[in-house]
């Protein structure tokens, strides 16, 4: 049994939703975001809250129970409060900056990196050594950061590269004489 599932999703204050067949469209004040849930699972909407139920004993039905619900705790939480990532870089002459919409990277190499800010998404850079990935959608959010880290990602011996905030990266000692 899923004990994820058995909760229902509460709506926080300025959130609404909508469901329509197996779709549900929730709207709040940072815009508005959909899911389609699969044949497996039923959604039913009552008085600030949705509530997730298997359509039967399967093993999908119970795996698309709890999933369908953290889907939609995502979509809720997306459209109220947002998502954020937090990168940090370290690393003599490491730095970014935004001009425009592109982020440009130094990490070292013989040129800089430009990396195209997706649409869905926003990226500030408040210190040269900081990088904040910011939007509604959970998986975009954490991708686009996953894609600025992999230009540089940490080493072992210096620690040098894109780390996100509070990581933490297992040092290891360099050669002996």
């Amino acid at each position: 049994m899923s004990r994820i599932g058995k909760k229902p999703v509460e709506l926080p204050k300025g959130v609404t939703a909508e469901i329509k067949g197996q779709t549900i469209e929730v709207k709040g004040p940072k815009g508005t975001r959909s899911f389609t849930a699969t044949d497996d699972v039923d959604l039913t909407l009552e008085e600030g809250s949705v509530s997730v139920k298997p359509r039967g004993t399967s093993k999908r039905a119970r795996q698309q129970w709890g999933m369908t619900r953290s889907m939609i705790e995502n979509l809720a939480t997306g459209v109220s409060t947002g998502f954020k990532k937090e990168l940090e870089i370290q690393g003599v002459g490491y730095r970014a900056n935004m001009q425009g919409n592109v982020l440009k990277l130094a990490l070292g190499y013989s040129h800089d990196v430009n990396f195209e800010v997706p649409e869905g998404v926003t990226i500030t850079s408040p210190k040269q050594t900081e990088i904040v990935v910011e939007g509604i959608d959970q998986q975009l959010v954490g991708q686009v950061a996953a894609n600025i880290r992999e230009w540089r990602k940490p080493e072992p011996y210096k620690g040098k590269g894109i780390r996100y905030k509070g990581e933490y990266v297992f040092r290891k000692e360099g050669k002996k004489k």
